[in-house]
């Protein structure tokens, strides 16, 4: 047995079980991949995956007992190598991070830019998409860290850590009646808003669960004419007039976004947690601790490694 067969079978099912995508990745050839997965099925005596003449089709029973087995076999080597390279590389390394545009955009320039200035040596890498992009960039070893709002704590395989809580905001061009009576001192209401066109996000993206789950529950049916990944298009088409907007608090900044008026959400949509979200099992470089506690400072070193021993942060006790 060996890590090259075991990459093999990781790597057949990560491809959805095409050979020649699983050469591609592994800078090898098909007849090599064919070869490495037979091998560590003649060694175990049993069939990993299910056959159509030459075509891998699916896993076998004992495949899909074996397979996180392989994951976790691959996993502690990779832990190995990091382990080594903390004594051996103090201070220096890689940290990839993977977020979505909203975190990239609004939440990570402060701790990206205080954990360079401590960690010139640490090459920074940052990868955005979407929850669910974010989540699987961290599932296959691509992502050290994974900031997010959606989806994150839906994975086993991820411990999602709780960052911080944040609220939506209204946002409107100067003239709008909305922006004219707010200034007015009046309420804002589920029911006002849902009297004019509005633009948000798209489904699981930034909140949009919460922003649904309150015209729902108010028996309402808004006029949502464009959804977007990010709030910076969403605030240009509020812009040229197409509709109300509805973005993250922490995307709003009064100098820069001079075209437009705030109008605070929180009363109307439920708060929303942005978590920050390891694989369980990984090997955390010295760095990678003080980038987490950087950016969300209650998730000190001994807090997340509490959390990863006992498997979720309401047992960690946060």
């Amino acid at each position: 047995m060996n890590f090259q067969q075991l990459r093999s079978v990781r790597e057949a099912v990560r491809q959805g079980f095409n050979l020649t995508d699983v050469a591609a990745a592994l800078h090898t050839s098909q007849p090599g991949v064919s070869r490495q997965i037979r091998e560590l099925e003649d060694e175990l005596g049993i069939e990993i995956f299910v056959r159509a003449g030459k075509r891998l089709t699916g896993l076998t029973p004992p495949g899909a007992t074996v397979l996180p087995i392989v994951e976790r076999l691959l996993q502690e080597a990779a832990n190995l190598q990091r382990a080594g390279e903390d004594f051996a590389r103090a201070g220096q390394g890689a940290l990839t991070i993977a977020a979505t545009h909203s975190q990239a955009r609004y939440a990570l320039p402060g701790a990206v830019r205080d954990f360079r200035e401590r960690h010139p040596q640490v090459q920074l890498h940052l990868h955005q998409g979407t929850p669910q992009q974010v989540a699987q960039m961290l599932l296959a070893g691509e992502a050290d860290i994974g900031i997010a709002t959606e989806a994150l704590a839906q994975y086993d395989q991820l411990l999602a850590l709780p960052c911080y809580r944040w609220t939506h905001t209204i946002v409107v061009p100067p003239d709008h009646p909305l922006a004219t009576e707010a200034a007015a001192g009046q309420t804002l209401t589920l029911q006002r808003l849902a009297q004019f066109p509005l633009i948000t996000y798209e489904s699981g993206y930034t909140g949009r669960s919460h922003i649904d789950e309150a015209f729902g529950k108010a028996g309402l049916q808004p006029d949502i004419v464009l959804v977007a990944m990010d709030a910076d298009v969403i605030k240009t088409y509020v812009e040229l007039g197409m509709g109300v907007g509805i973005v993250a608090a922490i995307a709003f900044d009064e100098e820069r976004d001079r075209q437009l008026r705030a109008i605070d959400g929180r009363h109307l949509f439920a708060a929303n947690m942005t978590r920050l979200a390891l694989k369980r099992g990984s090997w955390l470089r010295d760095y990678v601790y003080d980038f987490i506690a950087t950016f969300a400072p209650p998730l000190t070193r001994s807090f997340v490694d509490r959390a990863l021993r006992v498997g979720t942060e309401d047992e960690a006790g946060l």
